[in-house]
């Protein structure tokens, strides 16, 4: 396939904004899913780290979606022509909290298309930033990337992903079962319609994957939620990820980390200690 890598570039600079009051009950049932059991969240609670993840997504019209499930190309984000679309990973900071109740005004803005050639064919980076502010200014500043990617070949699915730290270098450990009701409710929660997160087989079938597709951002939502369980005192400044290999519903994965100076090293280890995403974390 030939990318019209100009034609793309045209995206760059690209804005939108929008407003959305930030309500109490999202945010209830996000803890729902993360299995807390504690009063429900109140106007004036501030939002969880991870929490602003499940606002401000795309309502598309059903006859505006694609095979995949997501919205069709275009629009915002560039017209992309190859099949995939992942997050890649993402780096951002908290100035501020944000409030339930609040009035939030979210501003996006397309950094960077790239077009680069990797062993199993093109992939095209796209990275967004976005700025979520309220009453009191900016809240959150994330740098998102995604990356777009044709089907899967041989080489890919033989392709071993690279090893996690040793188990026992983590101070702190969760296992999580991603059952198909835990993937739907996150995508219930964000309005993703993505296939390859709760249809078995289109993702076994048609995408060329083993299982069901863990999200990038739920995972990245679980490894602040350690941090939160881990270290409810701290003020968390910024917090970078990055996704290294898909993780699947076929098994139990493990939600790792370790304090460091200024901060914590985190991870998701697979089975077999593969490393599926790792991030660092960092607090005032």
């Amino acid at each position: 396939m030939t990318i019209d890598a100009e034609k793309l570039q045209a995206w760059v600079g690209k804005r939108e904004e929008q407003q959305q009051i930030i309500p109490a009950w999202p945010v209830g049932a996000w803890e729902a899913m993360l299995d807390y059991d504690r009063p429900a969240p109140q106007d004036g609670d501030p939002l969880p780290p991870g929490a602003h993840w499940i606002f401000f997504n795309p309502a598309a019209r059903q006859s505006g979606l694609g095979e995949d499930g997501h919205p069709q190309r275009g629009g915002f984000l560039p017209p992309v022509e190859l099949p995939r679309r992942m997050w890649a990973g993402g780096r951002l900071s908290f100035p501020r909290p944000l409030r339930i109740g609040e009035v939030v005004t979210k501003q996006s803005e397309i950094l960077s298309v790239k077009v680069k050639e990797g062993r199993t064919g093109p992939l095209i980076f796209v990275t967004v930033k976005h700025s979520l502010s309220g009453s009191a200014g900016i809240a959150i500043v994330e740098e998102h990337d995604i990356v777009y990617r044709g089907w899967p070949t041989e080489a890919e699915k033989a392709k071993q992903p690279p090893a996690a730290p040793p188990v026992e270098d983590a101070a702190w450990s969760r296992e999580v079962v991603p059952t198909p009701p835990l993937l739907f409710r996150y995508s219930a929660l964000t309005f993703n319609g993505h296939r390859i997160h709760y249809d078995h087989p289109y993702v076994t079938q048609v995408e060329g994957y083993p299982g069901l597709i863990v999200h990038g951002p739920l995972m990245a939502t679980l490894l602040l939620d350690l941090v939160r369980r881990e270290k409810p005192d701290a003020t968390l400044t910024s917090f970078s990820f990055r996704g290294m290999s898909p993780v699947f519903d076929t098994a139990p994965f493990w939600v790792n980390g370790k304090p460091v100076d200024g901060g914590a090293e985190l991870w998701i280890a697979g089975p077999g200690n593969y490393l599926g995403m790792q991030a660092e974390a960092k607090f005032a």
